[in-house]
């Protein structure tokens, strides 16, 4: 899947998974350590060395924006993925992986470029692969009338500023939010 900006993945099969293996191992390394995560810690978890880092990522801000640029790609794919379920299940399944995506996102956001092509075609990217989900449950019947999609993504973007004790403890806390947007009898 195409995503709003093209990451300049490697074509040889073997730099192609490095590649990879660096995007989710930082995803991570962000998630759990903020923007300050060490460049070393990153190549160490994704099984390579700091060269293989670099030579991808000559820059820390490229690994900012292929992190960023790659979390958009897979909210869309679980979007895609989602479509086919009942209304309000894929609502509720992309709102879950939107979270995830929330807390990378809150990560690094600092030092990402606001008022950059790639954030801009990023948040059109987002909100055209939510919006129609959100749109479908809200013309079923299963979400209120009175929400709108921009509301419901900043009520789950709050949730993720909050720190839980663990991610069962995050996942009933959006349930709950999620309650409050469903539509009652």
């Amino acid at each position: 899947m195409d995503g709003p900006v093209t990451l300049r993945r490697p074509q040889r099969a073997d730099a192609r998974r490095n590649y990879d293996a660096l995007l989710a191992a930082a995803r991570d390394a962000f998630a759990e350590k903020g923007a300050d995560a060490s460049l070393e810690d990153i190549a160490k978890r994704a099984g390579v060395g700091i060269g293989t880092l670099y030579r991808n990522f000559p820059a820390r801000q490229d690994l900012f924006e292929a992190v960023y640029v790659e979390e958009i790609n897979q909210l869309a794919a679980a979007a895609e993925a989602a479509a086919s379920l009942p209304p309000w299940e894929a609502l509720r399944v992309w709102l879950q992986r939107f979270v995830a995506y929330a807390v990378t996102k809150r990560a690094i956001i600092d030092l990402l470029n606001r008022d950059s092509e790639m954030f801009r075609s990023c948040r059109v990217v987002m909100y055209a692969a939510g919006e129609p989900l959100f749109a479908r449950a809200q013309q079923a019947g299963e979400v209120r009338a009175d929400a709108s999609f921009d509301d419901v993504l900043r009520l789950v973007s709050g949730l993720t500023s909050a720190a839980f004790v663990d991610d069962a403890q995050r996942d009933r806390v959006l349930e709950f939010a999620l309650d409050g947007i469903r539509a009652t009898g």
